[in-house]
């Protein structure tokens, strides 16, 4: 039962609660749709033994038939809780598969993430720059440019961003090397802006502090870093509904693309194992090729 492509220790129950505190930070989620998360993801860990994080094909296959019983929007409800768990593994670093193709889809496809226009995320940091504009400057607003700046400027995972070490970033070299679950290594741009905005709040940062964004004895939450990026996107004028850290991870992607990147390289940006991962964002593709062809082909003009 076993996957081959698993590397993950995390046991059912803590993945599942990881899962859903993302949920409801992020996504936004409501009480009664985290239960029914909650009992859909449990069941199908008994099911299967307590072996749902490390499932494969097979055992999901095997899951599936032990739903035959139900009906056609019970079992698209659950197979669409199991996906997106799935997913947020492989997004995590969990997995470096995602087992969940072999679930059922009757009638559902695959949904694309939100994203944020190049005009959104102007406004974004417009807010924020009127911010540092502000007398006296606030260590807060410093330290949420930094956010920002690396959000959307690396495509960094929130969970990713809010656990960096205080010198991750360093003035004289424009990449960041994060080291995900696995040992899995990548290498990360960092901008002019980003690097400049981090070397702002650093300043603020006790040297004794081991990590960047710091919180008591640890570092901030990705619930507050959720919170912190709806605050500044209120101020923006962008629905609360519409945004969230992974928004603007997946702004980055869309925007590299638009701007002729090639899928292979922002599979390497993000960290997917699976360029399949990183195929959510082919309708970006397709409207460029779509452009390319009207505006480059020969006989557009015949």
């Amino acid at each position: 039962m076993t996957g081959a492509s698993c590397e993950t220790r995390l046991n059912d129950r803590d993945a599942i609660e990881r899962f859903l505190e993302m949920m409801a930070a992020q996504a936004g989620a409501a009480r009664n749709t985290l239960t029914a998360y909650r009992t859909d993801l449990r069941l199908a860990s008994e099911v299967l033994g307590g072996a749902l994080v490390t499932a494969d094909a097979e055992a999901l296959a095997g899951l599936s038939t032990s739903w035959s019983a139900l009906s056609r929007a019970t079992v698209a409800r659950k197979a669409a809780a199991l996906r997106r768990f799935y997913a947020f593994l492989v997004e995590e670093g969990d997995l470096t598969d995602d087992p969940s193709a072999a679930l059922p889809r009757p009638g559902s496809d695959r949904t694309l993430p939100r994203t944020l226009s190049h005009d959104d995320v102007d406004r974004l940091f417009s807010v924020v720059s009127e911010r540092l504009r502000r007398e006296p400057l606030l260590p807060a607003d410093l330290r949420l440019a930094a956010l920002l700046e690396l959000l959307y400027g690396s495509g960094l995972r929130a969970s990713e961003l809010v656990g960096l070490p205080r010198l991750a970033v360093q003035p004289d070299k424009p990449f960041l090397i994060l080291k995900g679950k696995g040992g899995r290594e990548r290498l990360v741009p960092l901008s002019d802006r980003a690097r400049a905005a981090v070397a702002a709040w650093r300043v603020h940062v006790p040297v004794e502090q081991h990590y960047l964004f710091p919180s008591g004895k640890t570092h901030i939450s990705r619930v507050r870093l959720f919170q912190l990026v709806r605050v500044i996107a209120a101020e923006a004028g962008i629905a609360p509904d519409r945004i969230s850290p992974h928004v603007l991870r997946h702004a980055f992607a869309s925007h590299l693309l638009q701007n002729g990147a090639d899928l292979r390289i922002v599979q390497e940006l993000l960290g997917h194992a699976d360029i399949s991962t990183t195929q959510i964002y082919t309708h970006v593709l397709d409207e460029r090729l779509k452009s390319m062809v009207r505006d480059l082909h020969p006989l557009m003009d015949a």
